[in-house]
């Protein structure tokens, strides 16, 4: 890296990992899931599209599913992927084995969405406890990729909560009004002033204010 890169903001291509099944599908739970054909076959599709952006590095969490992501999009692009903590998805904690649209985790995202990020999920994590992880681990990629491209691989719920939230120049919002699909991208840049939304999934154009 060039002395002159360190000044530089570092670009983070943040993906929602590709199609998975789980071992509990019907109910909630904190396993990592894997990935199905179809999955790999988006993932591989993504990486071809990513690759004129010179990418350094492809980074994932530790769940099954993104690792899985990070492995087959970094064969593609010729770079090594590695596990970042933090990136993970939110935990349903206590909630484990419940329906999806359990009441009780539903207020907690409600009271998320109101502002209240100290609720905690039972046995799980509050919401300022998510965005502050988050912001870490996409603190710690930066710092080593100043004025490079690194392809994230991440989950829906967590980046659609904590990324709007930690971009200054978005609406909180955001992710309600334009869905997350699998290995979809959020574009952001990180300095040491902070976070920028440069796109998001479904935004009409680069414009995501």
């Amino acid at each position: 890296m060039d002395v002159s890169d360190l000044h530089c903001p570092a670009t983070l291509l943040i993906a929602r990992h590709g199609d998975a099944d789980y071992p509990h599908a019907r109910v909630l739970s904190d396993e990592g899931g894997w990935l199905t054909e179809k999955g790999q076959a988006q993932v591989r599709d993504l990486a071809e599209s990513v690759r004129w952006r010179n990418i350094a590095a492809v980074c994932t969490s530790r769940m099954q599913r993104a690792v899985e992501s990070g492995a087959v999009a970094a064969e593609v692009l010729g770079v090594q992927s590695r596990v970042v903590e933090g990136l993970e998805e939110f935990s349903v904690g206590a909630l484990a084995g419940r329906e999806h649209d359990d009441p009780e985790l539903l207020a907690v995202f409600e009271a998320w969405k109101a502002g209240d990020l100290g609720t905690f999920v039972p046995g799980g994590e509050s919401g300022q406890a998510v965005l502050d992880r988050y912001r870490e681990a996409l603190q710690e990629i930066a710092d080593l990729h100043r004025g490079e491209s690194v392809l994230v691989f991440s989950h829906g719920g967590v980046m659609s909560f904590a990324l709007p939230r930690m971009g200054a120049n978005v609406r909180a919002d955001l992710a309600e009004r334009m869905f997350m699909p699998n290995c979809a991208v959020a574009e952001v840049a990180v300095d040491a002033d902070g976070i920028v939304v440069r796109s998001w999934p479904g935004s009409a154009d680069r414009s995501v204010v």
